[in-house]
Parts: structure tokens; sequence; C-alpha cells
């Protein structure tokens, strides 16, 4: 197993923490001709192709980093892929904020129209459409690879240090036992822990290596209706398992966010025998978990979650377990 990626750019990262001893490739997906270089040498059987930039505010103070990362770099990954023969199967994710959000009160479906207000949304429709022009283009011959694109919700968990994050942000200021700014406290989201989303893309992408072309398409991996809950919602929920945690609501002007994003992943459900195995509740006390045991002992905690979310989707009869 190899990964191509950036130095990570967060003190701590999780991918330093964990000390997995894969063989790794410093590649901006920028550089067409490294990437290129990459995948040639490596010779992957299957691609996960999770590298963006993946940051709303961060997208409305860098555009064009967001887009040639976002776009181009998902066109140089596809294209480096098209020219190993090698590979037979692709999963490319991007968001839930792919959609062209119309504050609809009901969950975003596969085939509803693609758009985006900010840089990141709008990169992220782009890197759909880059996909599909693939799929069509040069993925739906014989032997060619399968080619499908995957769709979170917000996705939380331990390890993640972005700047910008609802729960990384509370983390870093329980720390310095300072309050976070809270932008939009009304805001509904479809939160889910990430090893929900991950146990989707790895189920997805086994259905493509097995050769089920069928599945070559767009797939939602979110929460069950317990993960639609406002930014507020979480903060209540988590202060539970959490004590102490401050924060305050902005009075100043903000870039443009929607209000209102779900899901809606009955295709996963009845196609690939996907579903959720933790709830909202417990996927934020796992993360909690993970933080708090963190910071307090330096321990990480990452591959007993992991056991534990296993052991948890076998009990639950989950069909990607049993």
């Amino acid at each position: 197993m190899a990964c191509l990626a950036l130095v990570p750019d967060t003190v701590p990262s999780h991918w330093s923490l964990l000390n997995l001893g894969l063989e790794e490739h410093l590649v901006d997906i920028r550089d067409y001709a490294a990437v290129q270089k990459t995948v040639s040498l490596v010779k992957p059987d299957i691609v996960f192709h999770l590298a963006a930039q993946p940051l709303v505010r961060r997208s409305y103070a860098d555009p064009l980093t967001t887009w040639a990362t976002n776009v181009q770099g998902t066109a140089h990954v596809l294209e480096a892929c098209r020219q190993e023969a090698s590979v037979k199967a692709i999963v490319a994710v991007t968001t839930d904020k792919c959609y062209e959000n119309q504050e609809w009160l009901w969950g975003y479906r596969e085939n509803d129209r693609l758009g985006g207000h900010d840089p990141y949304s709008a990169s992220k429709a782009g890197a759909e459409l880059v996909a599909a022009s693939y799929r069509k283009s040069y993925f739906s011959s014989e032997g060619s690879p399968l080619l499908a694109t995957a769709r979170a919700g917000n996705v939380i968990g331990g390890g993640d240090w972005s700047e910008d994050r609802l729960i990384p942000d509370m983390v870093r200021a329980s720390k310095l036992g300072a309050s976070v700014e809270i932008r939009s406290p009304n805001a509904t989201r479809p939160w889910q822990h990430v090893l929900e989303s991950l146990s989707g893309y790895l189920l997805l992408g086994q259905r493509l290596l097995q050769r089920q072309s069928g599945f070559a398409e767009a797939w939602n991996f979110g929460p069950d209706e317990s993960g639609n809950q406002t930014v507020s919602a979480v903060l209540s929920k988590l202060n539970q398992h959490w004590d102490g945690l401050r924060w305050h609501v902005t009075g100043m002007p903000q870039p443009h966010e929607a209000g209102l994003l779900q899901l809606d992943s009955t295709k996963a459900r009845a196609l690939l025998q996907w579903s959720p195995v933790w709830g909202f509740d417990e996927g934020l006390k796992r993360t909690a978990d993970w933080y708090r045991l963190y910071l307090e002992k330096g321990e990480v905690s990452t591959d007993a979650q992991l056991s534990d979310y296993v052991n948890d989707a076998m009990t639950k009869h989950v069909g990607w377990a049993v």
C-alpha cells in the first residue's frame, strides 16, 4: 500500500501520530508529472482519491489554489490512472457540498443538480464533472478502470487538527481555556463519524474491484436522521462529554455558507447494504474521547476505536461486517 500526499500542515498531525510505516510519496496533485510518475511506480490496483483543499473559508481567501487542487488536481489523478494499466478501480471522494443548495428540508440525492456558491463547494462540483467526463470518455470500454465518486457529510472524529472546523477549534480553545467564535449556530449539517464514510468508500471500492460496473456512479454516504443537527446542538451535546467548553457567537459579517444541508443515502443503503454503525451521539462521544485522551495522556486511541467500530458493526449485522 502506498500513499501520495503533501507534508502534513498541522502540528500535531494524525498521520504523524499513527506512524503506519506505509510507503509515502510527498507529491502535490497540482504537479501532473509527479502524480503520473508516482502512479506508474506504484502500479496500484485501486486508487482512493481524497486529496483536496477542503476548507470553505480558506477557499474564499485563496480561490485559485482551491480550484487548481480540487478540479485540476482531480483531472491529474484520473489521467495518471488512465495511463497506468494496473489500475482497475478508482473512488474519488468529493463532498455533500457539491450539490446546488436550495435550502431544502429533504436530503439531496445523487441525481440532484450540482453547484456551489463558495469556491470550495463549486470546485467540488467541478471535480464531480471531471470524474463524470472521464467515466464517459475513457472508462466506459471493456476492461477500463471503474470510477465512482463518493459524497459524505460533515465528518467528525479524532485526529483532525484543521483550521476553521468546529470540533478542532473547540479542542484547541479548551487547551488554552479560551472561548471559540461561532459563525452560524443555527446552520444544520449532516454530522457523522469519519469511520462511517470510510466504511462506505471501502465497500464501494470492493464492488469496483469485483468488476461490478453498475457501481461506477456517484454515491452518498450520510448519517441517519439523528445526524442532522444544528451547530448549537452539536456544541451542547459535545459539552455533555467534555465539561468546560466555551463559545460565543460572532457579531461580524461572514462569507456566505449554506444554512441547511442534508444527504439522502437511500441508494447506498439499498444497493450497497451500507448503513451507519454509530449514531450522532455515539460518534460525538467517540470524538470527544479521542481528543481528551490525547490531550490528557498523549495517547492515540485510533486503533482501539477502529476495533470497537468493526465489533459494533458485526453486532448490528451491518452488511459489510457479516
